[in-house]
Order: C-alpha cells, then structure tokens, then sequence
C-alpha cells in the first residue's frame, strides 16, 4: 500500500511567491544561476545554488556553499518570505505552458515505496549528483525541491483535484519563461482522507523528473535514521516530497542528439553506411521532423535526411531495445563510431527539445557538431512499460516541458 501524505509546507507568502520561485537548480549552471538571480535578494535561487553568493573561484561542492544555503533559508524565514503551514495539507499545483494545462498534487511519499520498488524508476543516477543534493537537503534540513511522479489515472484523485479548483487559489503567476503557475491548499479533513485513500489504492508511482533527488532523498533518510536510531516511523525524514501528476497530463519532449565526429567516415559515406539498417531518404525543406516512432532526422552538410529504421534491425518486442534512443545508440553511435556509453562520451551532446530543431542546425552549421538527430518523443506509455519491466531507459530519453517550478513548497525535516 502506497504511503502518500499531506505535509507542513514551509512556503513563500503570496505576495513573494513569483519573485521567489525559480527554474530547478539542474537546469542551469552557476554563471547562469547568478545572472537569473541579479539584482533578486528573494530569489530561491540563493537557497538552492548557493555558491553565487561566495567568491567566483567557490567549488560549487564546496561545504561552505551548503552552509551558504542553509544560512540563506534561514534568512528567508526571518525576513518574513517563507512561512510553514500550520497544519498538515495536500497541495494542488497546476502549470500552463502554451495553452496547455498539467495538474498535480503536492504531498509526500515514503522513502520506504521507493526502496521497496513501488514508486519505480526508468533511468540510472550518478553518485556525485547524488551527494550534491545530499549535502544541500542536511545542510538546510529539509527537501528544498520536490520530485516530479507520475500515477495512473484515478477518478477519486481528479473528483477532487476538480472541485479544489473551482475555489480561489493562493498563487497564481506567470514565470519569465511565460508559464502560469497556480496553487491551492487541500485543506478539508474529507479532501485530505480523501486523497490518502485514493493513493493508497495505487500500485506504484513513477518517477518522471528528479532521479537524483529522489535518490538523495532516500540516502539523507537512511543517514538521518543512522543518526537517529529510535526513530518514528512518522518522523519526516522518511518522506520525500514530489508534485504527482496523472499520466494523461503530461507531455515529454524529444530529446536530441548531437555528434562530434564522424568517426573514419566522410560525409558520403557515412550516409551510405548508414543504410543496412535505416532506409535514408533526403528530406523536404517543409517535413524534416520526424513525426514517428523508429524514424529519425538528421542534419548533416547542410542537408536533413529521415531514417526509418528496417524491420529486423531492433528487437521490437523489448521494452528498451525498441526505444528510439536505444535504436540510435545501437545502430549508428556503437556500431558505426564505436561510442560505447552515451554518459561518459565527450563525442556525444544532448538538446531537449524546447530549444527546437533550430538548435540543431546552428549548432552544425557552426561546425560544433557534425551531424544532429531529431528523435520522436518517448510516450508515457513507453516511460511506464519500461519501469514496469524493472528496466531502465537510455540516458537521456525522456525531456518534460514544463518543469517544476522550485521555492513553491519546502519539506523540513
């Protein structure tokens, strides 16, 4: 049985909640972060990348930049930007992104599921992503960014998630990247028991977005339960927070490719060479995105082409093999260039599909790259199947629009 719960947000009073929030900490880098967060004392991006407020030269792993953020969030506190709820509340979090609307439930789950392979996984992490996290959640003593799930459809969860909001919301912005954020507060006992039942009635949750902090999260439960060894079942630290979203909301992007080299092939040879496994048609000028599973673009001398893989080339009834960027890998990066693991190549670079196929094109035509892959976008289905199997995708398959916006909602611990 699911253990879904409401929390004690400690979140930004609603006439700071725009000018706190802030894209996730791993979207951006420490350059980035500390323009965004110029002239902006109240930005949360002070909390969760810290180290633009030490001297340039900072290790941004440095343990002075996680004490930074924990001196941060205090500062926050007492100057009145956040405050904790007084009672616990399941929260309902709704994004717009080009007319398009996602809804979610902001609550906590159980390090335990997670252990236990009931809020399942689809892509491995890396341990030093981990242990920066790690070290920000001790530093702060709470969840300073929730992570992103997914369910399966539920009507008891949507009955509710539509009558809350029908009522006056708490926060309701648009971010500089032109997206409505919304927020509303569970707060009838009825809702709250409502929504525990229903999630509990689930077989698994999904992650879709934040691998690494919910990783960081089990890990800093399992060091504060070494601390703590009389420990509550109940005490915080046994819980993660994550915004939980019904599969039919969300939308996964195309997650692009670009290769350095060519390996020993020219041009024309490499196009030629790509045959035994694709058929290779040059593309028009008006339809070189591809539009279908096991079809691909690519941007080479100037040119697109499509790829559609030949039948035979894949095994098509594997959960992974038959994935796109399994394809792709198998068939050209290993086979033809001998680029073994997409994670450790410097051959290899990835552009989600937000910054559009225009991207990939500047990017060859600069000569940073020598050819670009345009792949169609993985499915919902496809993520769930893959974390059902006990299986875990390619790196880098899966692109979410939008993301999560940080600073709304904190969980101390």
């Amino acid at each position: 049985m699911l253990k879904v719960k409401p929390f004690q947000a400690l979140r930004p009073l609603p006439d700071f909640s725009a000018e706190v929030s802030c894209l996730p900490y791993d979207v951006m880098n420490t350059k980035e972060a500390a323009a965004m967060a110029e002239g902006k004392a109240n930005s949360y991006l002070h909390i969760i990348r810290s180290e633009i407020d030490l001297s340039e030269d900072i290790d941004a792993h440095a343990p002075e930049v996680y004490e930074k953020a924990a001196e941060n969030l205090q500062d926050f506190i007492a100057r009145g930007i956040l405050k904790q709820d007084e009672k616990p509340l399941f929260y309902i979090y709704r994004q717009i992104m080009n007319g398009r609307v996602q809804t979610g439930i902001c609550a906590l789950v159980s390090v335990d599921d997670y252990k236990n392979g009931l809020i399942k996984k689809h892509e491995f992490t890396m341990p030093q992503k981990e242990q920066d996290r790690i070290e920000n959640f001790l530093a702060c003593r709470a969840h300073t960014e929730p992570v992103f799930l997914i369910n399966k459809s539920d009507p008891a969860v949507k009955a509710i998630i539509h009558e809350v909001t029908q009522k006056a919301p708490v926060y309701d912005f648009v971010s500089e990247d032109a997206i409505t954020h919304t927020l509303w507060l569970v707060d009838s006992d009825e809702d709250i028991s409502a929504l525990e039942k229903a999630f509990g009635s689930m077989d698994a949750l999904y992650i879709a977005d934040g691998h690494h902090r919910t990783a960081s999260s089990c890990r800093v439960g399992d060091i504060m339960r070494e601390q703590n060894p009389g420990y509550d079942p109940q005490d915080q630290f046994n819980f993660i927070m994550a915004v939980i979203f019904s599969e039919e909301e969300l939308w996964i992007m195309d997650y692009n490719r670009l290769l350095k080299d060519l390996g020993t092939y020219d041009e024309a040879s490499f196009i030629e060479k790509l045959k035994e496994d694709f058929t290779v048609t040059t593309a028009a000028a008006d339809h070189y995105k591809t539009d279908a599973k096991h079809t691909f673009s690519m941007y080479i001398g100037g040119q697109w082409y499509l790829l559609t893989a030949i039948e035979g080339s894949f095994e098509a009834n594997d959960p992974v093999l038959s994935l796109d960027a399994a394809i792709l890998q198998n068939n050209v990066f290993n086979k033809l260039l001998g680029i073994q693991d997409p994670r450790t190549t410097d051959r290899l670079s990835f552009v989600g599909g937000i910054r559009g196929y225009e991207e990939l094109m500047k990017k060859v035509d600069s000569g940073e790259a020598k050819a670009a892959f345009g792949l169609y976008p993985v499915s919902i289905g496809d993520l769930i199947s893959v974390a059902d199997s006990g299986m875990v995708m390619p790196p880098k398959s899966t692109w979410f629009e939008p993301k999560l916006r940080s600073g709304l909602f904190i969980h101390q611990f």
